[in-house]
């Protein structure tokens, strides 16, 4: 296994060390101790997600403000996915940038997120399956979403597929709205 820093601090993209034998595949996606001694993050695993979403499909931007924050493991199991990890810490070098990975079941790669970075991902597939470890539980209270079309951040979305989203993911507030709330994480 190999981490791979995106240019935004305390995220990574995770490739698997890959075992193939006429079987087909085996890989370790996940181990805390690995992931610590490549990131020196530790990643305590309280809830594990998985969503399957039609081509088109956006989730996100989406995040749990701080503390505790939720640190996010993230792995495409079927299809293909366009995963984001956008900066909406206050005070950090990085803010309002974000990066964009190709991530599918075909490599295996996997993008870890440190708690206070924002996520989303986009489904280039027919169907994709994606699975995604996080260190807290879903807590509501704690949980929010920004516009994935913020005119802030500026996410390129590919154009040539129809974009799908929640009633609440469309119609999530902007980064700027966030801020002026008091609802982004601190750096």
């Amino acid at each position: 296994m190999r981490a791979e820093p995106t240019g935004i601090s305390g995220s990574w993209v995770i490739h698997p060390a890959l075992h193939p034998d006429d079987r087909g595949v085996f890989l370790e996606s996940f181990t805390q101790r690995k992931l610590l001694e490549l990131t020196g993050r530790e990643m305590p695993v309280a809830q594990q997600n998985i969503s399957v979403s039609k081509q088109g499909t956006i989730r996100g931007i989406h995040y749990a403000i701080t503390p505790p924050g939720q640190a996010k493991f993230v792995t495409c199991v079927a299809g293909r996915a366009l995963d984001v990890v956008v900066d909406i810490r206050l005070g950090s070098q990085t803010f309002g940038q974000y990066r964009a990975f190709e991530i599918g079941a075909a490599d295996h790669t996997c993008l870890f997120l440190a708690e206070g970075l924002g996520h989303a991902f986009m489904a280039l597939t027919e169907e994709v399956t994606m699975c995604y470890l996080t260190s807290t539980p879903f807590d509501p209270n704690r949980e929010f979403g920004i516009n994935v079309y913020d005119s802030q951040i500026k996410i390129e979305w590919p154009r040539h597929i129809e974009h799908l989203l929640s009633p609440k993911d469309a119609e999530a507030p902007s980064l700027q709205e966030m801020s002026d709330r008091g609802l982004l994480p601190l750096s």
